[in-house]
């Protein structure tokens, strides 16, 4: 008889692989999808289903994109070259190549699946969403021609975990999109890519190296922390001023509690000049989008509760 794997086997093999999905780098596809829905909520009753449906989707293709990078990073630089970071699977022997590969593979796969469930309610501009957004995440450090390598890594994040699945989310519950909508989606847009700039500052010496080409790697660090900054304050300024013009309700300020988290990574980024610094650095931002991306679709829900006068 094959011995059955105990509940402590499993235990860990689920472990191994939600450090494989980078669960820290998830709040780039909730957020998103998030706010979008609530955006839509100001236009009537939301579908549930379909809001599951996107946002799982989308998380899919996030882990689908993690692991990809996983594969591509470990496969070109033998695996011991690079920083180790704590979700480096395979180089720390948790999981095979041709598991993480699978992995992606399976990723990718759910999330066309529950798009297409989508695209039979809703249908097609989803279907060229989500296959972008798949293709996007593949390519992003994977193929012939990595964007995430060649300046195009943070224009790529800007783009689809901004506008794109944000107007994405809206669509689904609507099925149009407008421009209000695209401008809300503009700070989530500027926090996000905050993230990918801070993995890219922690990581500048080795993309230098290699010859990677981002936006640390271009400008001095000192031009790279303030592109950091200039990020986070950004995204702020922008939905303070759509809100002071009646873009979105006023209760989006709510938002602005997040900011002294803002003052407190703009200090870190001065700062940091080891791996780990930066790595908290890293941790510190990714939190950040997903409390000032919540507050932000609260604010909007708060809205919606008191313009219909649902309080009451």
């Amino acid at each position: 008889m094959v011995a059955q794997p105990s509940r402590r086997d499993l235990t860990y093999f689920l472990r191994v692989w939600v450090v494989a999905a980078r669960p820290v780098t998830l709040t780039a596809a909730i957020v998103p999808v998030l706010v979008g829905t609530a955006l839509a909520a100001r236009q009537g009753p939301l579908d549930w289903f379909l809001f599951i449906l996107a946002f799982f989707g989308s998380v899919f293709i996030q882990v689908g994109t993690n692991l990809a990078d996983e594969y591509t990073d470990h496969r070109k630089i033998g695996g011991g070259a690079k920083y180790l970071a704590p979700h480096k699977v395979i180089a720390q022997s948790l999981l095979s190549e041709g598991a993480v590969l699978r992995g992606a593979i399976l990723s990718f796969s759910l999330s066309t699946v529950m798009g297409l469930c989508i695209v039979a309610q809703v249908g097609w501009p989803i279907l060229v969403v989500g296959l972008l957004s798949t293709m996007a995440g593949y390519l992003h450090s994977s193929g012939p021609f990595p964007l995430g390598h060649h300046l195009l890594g943070e224009l790529t994040v800007f783009i689809f975990m901004g506008p794109l699945i944000v107007m994405a989310a809206y669509f689904v519950q609507t099925q149009e999109v407008t421009w209000v909508v695209f401008w809300a989606s503009v700070p989530i847009a500027l926090w996000v890519t905050a993230i990918l700039h801070a993995n890219n500052l922690r990581d500048r010496e080795d993309d230098k190296a290699e010859g990677k080409h981002t936006f640390a790697t271009l400008f001095s660090l000192v031009t790279g922390r303030w592109i950091y900054a200039v990020l986070l304050y950004l995204g702020y300024g922008v939905f303070v001023l759509e809100a002071l013009v009646d873009m979105l309700p006023r209760y989006v300020l709510i938002t602005l509690v997040t900011l002294p988290w803002a003052f407190k990574l703009v200090r870190m980024v001065g700062r940091a000049n080891t791996r780990t610094e930066y790595n908290a650095l890293l941790v510190g931002t990714a939190r950040l989008h997903m409390r000032a991306g919540l507050f932000f679709a609260f604010g909007i829900i708060i809205g919606i509760i008191v313009e219909t006068g649902l309080w009451r």
